[in-house]
């Protein structure tokens, strides 16, 4: 049953975000062998001004050991 959460600054269309999901979906079917009726995507835009208190400080700062992909930047430098 995998879930997806995905955060982003706003600025995408509804199509990239649609497009974006179905090639998740598609990689979780392939990937884990995961049923597409079992797989959930939820896409949800954060405004770049509240990105280090809601997405950088709680989601990767403070949980290096469930990132399987850090990113290369520091917003706190």
């Amino acid at each position: 049953m995998p879930h997806i959460s995905i955060k982003l600054y706003p600025g995408r269309s509804e199509q990239q975000k649609v497009r974006l999901a179905e090639q998740i979906v598609k990689d979780v079917i392939s990937l884990l062998e995961s049923s597409e009726d079992s797989i959930s995507v939820a896409i949800e835009e954060i405004n770049p001004e509240d990105w280090v208190e809601k997405v950088y400080k709680p989601e990767i700062l403070d949980n290096p050991e469930k990132l399987y992909k850090k990113p290369g930047y520091n917003p706190l430098e």
